[in-house]
């Protein structure tokens, strides 16, 4: 091999590797797993007039199938500007009512101002029709996001991405944890993890989607700093213990995100 094609040789398997090791720290919300339940359970709560103006829009691609998109489409340098879609940072202490007055003076390009801007183009009957699917795809996603606690989080470092632990002496961080590793944990596919978890009441329906948007942020916002106060401690090595104690609330997390969805997806479209 020649010295110029060795250089581009060890060139790209320094970026292979490069990959390998940096990609798990910059995790997305909600694995694939884990977005694709919210979309189930969205979808068994959408109403019959919101789901055939859902079809028109999606065709065969269901909600559960279109909530990934967002994440998949990072691949693609065009879409990098979306980047900014998936969280919130705020500060750190906020109360609700100042929750409230940051989300509401709130102009940044950020998870709450985009499910603002998605529902509004959406209602749209104009809107072109490549435009209605991708937004409908991001609007998926972006609710689904904000229900894990991590995208709605105090600044300071990058939604836990920069916590490291170790998952059953696997090195990764407390974000990938809640995105991917509790729920993937479960070892069932996201139609089994859906027909699992998926009972609530009409009350439970009621007053989950009654709960306005900044009261969503606020909610994961809150979750969000336990979780950090749960993370003082020197030991960071989590497994059994972990999962057993926050299981019943990632659980939660997505119920309320599907739920909430299709409430959001049945004032828009029914």
């Amino acid at each position: 091999m020649r010295p110029k094609h060795l250089s581009r040789f060890f060139m790209k398997r320094a970026i292979v590797v490069f990959l390998f090791f940096y990609l798990p720290y910059q995790s997305f919300a909600w694995g694939a797993l884990g977005h694709r339940i919210v979309g189930e359970i969205a979808n068994s709560y959408v109403t019959g007039k919101a789901s055939k103006e859902i079809k028109k829009i999606l065709g065969n691609e269901s909600i559960a199938l279109a909530s990934t998109w967002a994440d998949f489409i990072k691949s693609d340098t065009t879409f990098r500007y979306l980047n900014e879609w998936h969280f919130i940072n705020v500060d750190k202490g906020l109360n609700a009512n100042q929750m409230q007055q940051v989300l509401q003076n709130d102009t940044a390009i950020d998870a709450y101002t985009r499910i603002n801007f998605l529902s509004n183009q959406l209602k749209h009957k104009d809107l072109p029709q490549k435009k209605k699917v991708m937004y409908l795809r991001l609007l998926i996603h972006i609710v689904g996001d904000i229900h894990q606690p991590f995208h709605v989080s105090a600044t300071g470092d990058r939604g836990g991405n920069d916590i490291r632990v170790s998952w059953f002496g696997q090195p990764s961080n407390i974000h990938r944890v809640w995105d991917e590793q509790l729920i993937e944990g479960q070892d069932l596919s996201y139609t089994e993890y859906t027909k699992a978890i998926n009972f609530t009441t009409s009350q439970q329906r009621s007053q989950w989607q009654s709960l306005s948007l900044t009261g969503w942020f606020f909610e994961s916002y809150k979750l969000s700093e336990k979780l950090h106060e749960d993370l003082k401690k020197p030991d960071l090595k989590l497994g059994y213990d972990y999962n057993f104690l926050h299981i019943a609330t990632v659980n939660d997390q997505l119920l309320k995100g599907g739920v909430r969805l299709a409430g959001l997806l049945n004032e828009i479209f029914g």
